[in-house]
C-alpha cells in the first residue's frame, strides 16, 4: 500500500504520487488531508474536478484492473464545500466519519483536528473537552464553507465522534487515516519552541488527546496521519508504535512527496521515501 498526506495542490507531489502509482501498482493507495492548493495558489480554479479526477481517470485507463483503491479525506486547510466531487466520485473512496471493508480489514476516515490558531473551521473540534489552547481559535469562531448545527459547532468533541464511528467493533484488523496525529508522540512534534502567548508557553505537541486515548484503548492495527509538517525533521522519526498500533506519518516539510510504502500484513515493516 501507499500513504500520502499533506500535499497542499503542489503539482511534483501529485505527479510523484500518480507516477508511482502507475509503475508499482499498489493494492491501495491512501491519501489523508490538506489536499488542495491555498486559496489563491492553485494551477487549477477547481483543482478536483479540473485536476485531481482526470488525473486519476487517466491512471484507471492506463492500469485497468490494477487501479488501487483509494482512501481519501480532507484536512483542515481544505474547505467542506470541495468534499461532494469526491464523495460522489468512483475513482476514490471518500471516507470521513465512514468504514468500508478492504480484504479483511476494515478503514475508517477522520478528518476533524482540535482547535488550531487558523481561522477556517470546517474539519475543526474541540478535542476531548472545551479547553482550547493558547493561541488557537475555538471551533466556534473562525469561518466555514458548510453551515454545521449550531450545538454540533459549540459542543462536539472529537472523543465522542471517535466512540460513535467505532462502536463496539473488533479493531484489531482496522486501519485509521486521521488528519490529526496522537498528543505527545513523535508524530505531533510542532515548531514552537520557546514560543508564548500573553506569557504562556505553548505546548509543542499539538495532537489530540481524544486520539491518543482512543489508540490506546481500543488498540487498532494501523492509523495513518500527518498535519504537522516539521515533525519528522525535529524528532528524526515517523512511525510511533503505542501498544500493539503502528502510527504512521507521511507529513513533510519539505518540496519533496513523502511516500511511505507498507504491507498490511506487516505495517511495523513500512518504509519511507522522499521523491522530487
Amino acid at each position: 500500500c501507499f500513504f500520502a498526506s499533506d500535499l497542499h495542490g503542489r503539482m511534483e507531489r501529485y505527479c510523484a504520487l500518480l507516477g508511482a502509482m502507475s509503475a508499482e501498482r499498489p493494492r491501495a493507495v491512501f491519501i489523508r488531508g490538506d489536499i488542495l492548493p491555498p486559496p489563491g495558489r492553485g494551477e487549477h480554479d477547481d483543482f478536483i474536478a479540473g485536476y485531481l479526477l482526470p488525473q486519476l481517470e487517466i491512471v484507471r485507463d492506463v492500469l485497468g484492473g490494477d487501479y488501487p483503491r483509494i482512501f481519501l479525506i480532507l484536512g483542515n486547510d481544505d474547505p467542506r464545500a470541495a468534499e461532494r466531487p469526491l464523495a460522489e466520485s468512483d475513482l476514490v473512496s471518500y471516507i470521513h466519519n465512514r468504514a468500508e471493508p478492504f480484504g479483511r480489514w476494515t478503514v475508517y476516515g477522520y478528518a476533524n483536528v482540535p482547535p488550531t490558531p487558523f481561522m477556517l473551521k470546517d474539519w475543526e473540534r474541540y478535542d476531548v473537552s472545551r479547553f482550547v489552547d493558547p493561541g488557537s481559535v475555538a471551533p466556534d469562531e473562525g469561518f466555514r464553507t458548510v453551515e454545521a448545527p449550531c450545538d454540533e459547532v459549540r459542543f462536539a468533541t472529537i472523543a465522542e465522534d471517535l466512540e460513535a464511528l467505532a462502536g463496539n467493533r473488533n479493531l484489531s484488523a482496522s486501519v485509521f487515516l486521521f488528519h490529526s496525529p496522537p498528543y505527545r508522540t513523535a508524530l505531533d512534534r510542532a515548531a514552537l519552541d520557546g514560543r508564548m502567548v500573553d506569557h504562556v508557553p505553548l505546548d509543542i505537541h499539538v495532537g489530540s488527546i481524544a486520539i491518543r486515548r482512543f489508540i490506546e484503548e481500543r488498540r487498532p492495527l494501523l492509523t495513518l496521519h500527518g498535519h504537522i509538517h516539521e515533525s519528522a525533521r525535529l524528532t528524526g522519526s515517523w512511525i510511533e508504535r503505542i501498544g500493539p498500533t503502528v502510527a504512521l506519518s507521511a507529513a513533510h516539510d519539505g518540496p519533496e512527496l513523502a511516500l511511505v510504502r507498507f504491507d498490511l500484513e506487516d505495517p511495523g515493516g513500512a518504509v519511507r521515501e522522499l521523491i522530487g
